[in-house]
């Protein structure tokens, strides 16, 4: 699952748009729906996994974090809003409807998800995600897209990740604007701190040119094997963006044949192997994200299960 694209460099025409905001970004009806407080458990848990450089383990990190939520007794909404599908490629699904029905389609929510597992949603991207992109570039406040349609379910959920694409895209605005908080992968490559530079810096832009609360969360270390050389330099580097951000760095991802066997298998880590170190890894960096939302951790319920008996959420 850790393969994923390369950046191909292209900027999207919504960043050169970004600066001309008219200063706020916001469609007016934002203010009627609120994070929700959870008593006893912290805020609602929104956050978007990204980095502008592909083959980070991106895709990997947003399905398994999903599944270690939802294993923990969160109800959890998975959004792919990565034109290519990833997490439909990777758990093989085949929805009836997708991400651009649900915004543009006007359908219900419940109507376009895939129940994946107990507690575990998921609303697949695919081509036409770039449709919904290119009719959102039109409308008024179109940063605040997610935000004004996602939050009509925000009482349905306790935990929404959003899984984007390694590029400056307007649906990763819209990610970055609805949850607030960024978990960024960074693999044992220089060209993968420097995406992740980049997505901090478009962060702070958005945050600027919409005077939206958005938060980098923290830096995720992934793919990492500490037997080469290149990992105690890579881990410097990131280390040392995280101090110029004020972000914590997780506890890192190491490498894992299992990870691999469970891309080609289309299943979770937890079903294909609960006990291999990439998973344990992953569990330990979701106690920390649970803790970094003021969420006390729970202990994993987790019963490997296949996912080819997929139905319809009746949220």
């Amino acid at each position: 699952m850790a393969g994923g694209r390369k950046d191909t460099g292209t900027v999207s025409p919504w960043l050169e748009q970004l600066q001309n905001l008219d200063g706020t970004g916001r469609s007016g009806i934002e203010g009627h729906f609120g994070p929700r407080e959870r008593v006893g458990s912290g805020v609602m848990i929104k956050l978007m996994v990204g980095n502008q450089r592909g083959g980070v383990g991106k895709t990997t990190t947003a399905v398994t974090l999903a599944r270690c939520f939802a294993d923990r007794g969160l109800k959890t909404l998975l959004v792919d809003a990565d034109p290519q599908g990833s997490v439909g490629q990777v758990l093989k699904l085949r929805p009836e409807h997708f991400l651009n029905d649900f915004i543009f389609g006007q359908l219900h929510l419940r109507d376009c998800v895939v129940r994946v597992h107990e507690n575990l949603d998921v609303l697949c991207g695919g081509r036409s995600t770039t449709e919904a992109e290119q009719r959102a570039v039109g409308h008024f406040g179109r940063e605040r897209l997610f935000e004004d349609t996602f939050s009509n379910y925000d009482s349905v959920y306790d935990a929404v990740i959003v899984d984007v694409s390694p590029s400056i895209t307007l649906m990763q605005a819209c990610a970055m604007v609805y949850t607030g908080h960024i978990v960024v992968p960074v693999s044992m490559d220089t060209l993968s701190v420097s995406g992740a530079h980049s997505t901090l810096v478009t962060a702070q832009t958005l945050a600027k040119s919409t005077r939206a609360q958005i938060k980098p969360l923290a830096l995720l270390p992934t793919i990492v094997n500490k037997r080469f050389g290149i990992t105690e330099v890579v881990m410097g580097l990131i280390n040392q963006v995280a101090e110029n951000y004020d972000i914590p760095v997780l506890e890192p991802i190491r490498t894992d044949q299992a990870v691999t066997k469970a891309m080609r298998k289309k299943a979770f880590l937890h079903d294909e192997d609960p006990q291999s170190k990439a998973l344990a890894d992953y569990q330990v960096a979701t106690d920390r994200i649970l803790e970094l939302f003021g969420h006390v951790p729970a202990v994993s319920t987790s019963e490997p299960q296949s996912i080819g008996d997929q139905t319809h959420a009746a949220s």
